[in-house]
């Protein structure tokens, strides 16, 4: 997990093969989420999100019934396999990447409270729905 690119051989853009299988009780897997930090040439941080992998509906579709306090997974899909090239890479800019999973929709632990006290949900307390999510370590780029 995580780890060190020294120089890039002839400023050559750093390819990740990257893999994201779902957790076998677990929910289906929604995106996975690319994260660049760097500095650039006055020192100023930065930083974006690429969106590098997307199941179908991904960030519209829910199976979450709350008051079942119940999900499936007729969504999202059970793994992710790609590689991935920075398309923005700066052979003279320090940087770093990190991943970020995530599950689709699934019932909070308010709803399955709720569910198992046999009350209403109460949305005003807080959320009914939530969306899990896995992060690598980092790996950083040093010129």
């Amino acid at each position: 997990m995580g780890g060190d690119l020294s120089s890039a051989p002839k400023a050559t853009a750093p390819s990740f093969l990257i893999r994201a299988i779902k957790d076998p009780d677990g929910a289906n897997l929604e995106r996975i989420q690319l994260i660049k930090g760097w500095l650039d040439e006055s020192g100023l941080q930065h930083e974006k999100i690429y969106d590098i992998a997307l199941s179908e509906g991904a960030g519209h579709a829910s199976t979450v019934d709350v008051e079942k306090a119940s999900y499936n997974n007729r969504i999202g899909v059970p793994e992710f396999a790609l590689v991935w090239k920075d398309p923005d890479f700066n052979p003279d800019e320090v940087a770093f990447y990190y991943l970020r999973v995530l599950e689709i929709p699934t019932p909070h632990w308010t709803a399955y409270d709720a569910k198992y006290f046999d009350t209403a949900p109460v949305y005003e307390r807080g959320p009914m729905v939530t969306q899990e999510r896995a992060y690598t370590s980092p790996i950083w780029y040093t010129p």
